[in-house]
């Protein structure tokens, strides 16, 4: 039996099955990223913190918009061909469509890998620096670890004497790196005292691991197991109990409802204790000498004396002086500063200059001075232009972002002017895809900064964790590349599969195609969306 309406359309609708499905599908597509827009614009204007504006390179996204749509052009084409009964010409434009699809990819994954490799942070008092951070160096060598890895000037440093590990939520890793720290420093880590537990019911206790032992990953599955065990013997009993004081409560008073019995249903622990097994949660390990470990910043959750691992290793030490170091600040930004600052009643002036960058830093005081001096002749450019209304104010006014974030733009002008840096047309033009060129502008545009630990607030690379701004960015272009790769890969198909199904039935593949353009003019409809809201807005 063949189903009907594959390939020829239905009489009263002009419709085959195919298309009326790639509507439908469609019809659920516009609702998902219509949900997005619509709580893209909700975050925006009900925002906390000064939203991002002009943050993203135009320039890839314009080529990108101009990549799709004329991908869009090439896919219809294909399809044109088809129904001319022109192969050649099919294979041509489809393989311009899917090159176009791998173009696009290939600048969004360019963008991305900027974005991840860029640092923020966020100071206690909301002013904000962005830049790159360096490497540690001894001298002209850097400073690298046990394994040979360069030591990225962020890390947390506790010059630990002891770590008590949860046996449940221990990260391997974790245990074999501290382990490699510890040898390193020609110390060794051992068990604090004897971990005795009862592992079998009417047993006295016996020593699971003595003290001593030697810190290792199999000694804590071992105490893992043992815990375990015990826990799961335990459970059963207690169930066991429980049921059973329910059941003899219901026969002693049967008119009463169970949540009239709940308070007088009660185990009898004493009674059981004799049978439950040692339920050992944590061990406890010193090292024969204080070691200093190297913690990520967000695997720590740093204390005075005492910080926590993000699996519950409790790391007994003190917290050595550790800065973030930037060796290339390329954004001073006191916007927020400026916004927590006017909630107070504080004018932006008096906030900025007792602002930690200000106060510690003459490079960013430096920054600040011209920077106003860019400001007044903004002013003075937009009265010029705009002039003054009927009650003497400027039409038009620096926006809050041009008053309040220096960016690399600005600092790339001033190296040029102070220090005579020039980039040739082929480095400039890179820049535009790639941001600042760090080692042709030099130090003396993009300068060092070293940040205390105890000044961060919060600490990201530019990605969904530093804001609100970047989660929907990487939400929406993530799942916007997700259905290009999704639509290329079928156009990709047809391509390079669909000699046969031409052969037999040309219209066939023709009406596949069709679909597959349907789908690939709404990536492409999306992208219009995207980029005026994201990149231009």
């Amino acid at each position: 039996m063949e189903i009907p309406y594959i390939v020829d359309a239905r009489k009263d609708t002009g419709l085959f099955n195919s298309k009326i499905a790639i509507w439908l599908f469609l019809a659920s597509e516009v609702m998902l990223f219509g949900g997005f827009f619509s709580a893209y614009i909700f975050l925006r204007l009900g925002a906390d913190y000064p939203w991002p504006e002009r943050t993203l390179p135009v320039l890839p996204g314009l080529i990108n918009t101009f990549v799709l749509i004329g991908s869009s052009v090439t896919v219809v084409f294909a399809w044109a061909a088809l129904k001319m009964r022109e192969w050649k010409k099919f294979q041509i434009f489809m393989s311009i469509t899917i090159i176009c699809s791998v173009l696009f990819m290939v600048l969004k994954g360019v963008e991305y890998h900027v974005k991840f490799h860029h640092q923020a942070v966020r100071l206690n008092d909301y002013s904000v620096v962005e830049g790159h951070l360096g490497y540690e160096k001894e001298g002209d060598e850097y400073v690298k670890d046990h394994n040979g890895n360069k030591i990225e000037e962020n890390m947390i440093r506790v010059r630990t004497e002891k770590l008590t590990f949860n046996v449940v939520r221990f990260y391997a890793p974790w245990v074999e790196e501290i382990l490699a720290e510890t040898q390193h420093a020609g110390a060794t880590i051992a068990l604090a005292e004897d971990i005795k537990a009862v592992v079998e019911e009417g047993q006295g206790e016996t020593v699971v691991a003595p003290k001593g032992t030697e810190l290792s990953v199999e000694l804590l599955d071992k105490i893992k197991k043992a815990h375990l065990k015990a826990r799961k013997h335990n459970s059963i009993l207690r169930t066991a109990a429980l049921r059973k004081e329910w059941k003899d409560a219901k026969q002693t008073n049967p008119d009463k409802k169970s949540w009239e019995l709940a308070t007088d249903v009660n185990i009898d622990m004493d009674a059981l204790s004799p049978k439950l097994l040692s339920e050992i949660s944590n061990a406890q390990f010193v090292f024969s000498k204080p070691v200093v470990l190297l913690f990520k910043p967000r695997d720590i959750q740093e204390g005075g004396n005492q910080s926590r691992l993000r699996d519950d290793t409790v790391v007994d030490g003190e917290l050595e002086a550790s800065p973030m170091v930037f060796h290339n600040v390329d954004a001073i930004d006191f916007q927020h500063l400026v916004m927590k600052a006017e909630e107070k009643g504080i004018s932006p002036e008096s906030a900025i200059n007792n602002s930690w960058l200000m106060k510690n830093n003459a490079f960013v005081r430096e920054a600040w001075e011209w920077h106003q001096e860019d400001v007044a002749k903004l002013k003075k450019k937009l009265i010029d232009r705009y002039g003054y209304d009927e009650n003497g104010n400027p039409k038009r006014e620096p926006t809050h972002k041009e008053l309040y974030r220096i960016g690399w733009d600005k600092f790339a002008e001033k190296g040029e002017q102070q220090h005579n840096i020039k980039l040739s047309g082929m480095e400039l033009a890179k820049e535009k895809f790639l941001g600042p060129n760090y080692e042709a502008r030099g130090e003396e545009t993009f300068h060092h900064l070293s940040v205390p630990r105890e000044e961060i607030r919060f600490a990201a690379k530019f990605s969904p964790a530093w804001n609100t701004y970047y989660a929907i960015y990487f939400t929406i272009t993530g799942l916007h590349g997700l259905h290009v790769i999704g639509g290329a890969l079928v156009l990709a198909y047809y391509l390079f599969f669909g000699r046969k199904m031409y052969l037999e039935n040309p219209e066939w593949l023709a009406n596949r195609v069709e679909v597959g353009g349907l789908f690939w003019h709404f990536v492409d409809l999306v992208w219009i969306f995207v980029f005026p809201i994201l990149y231009l807005m």
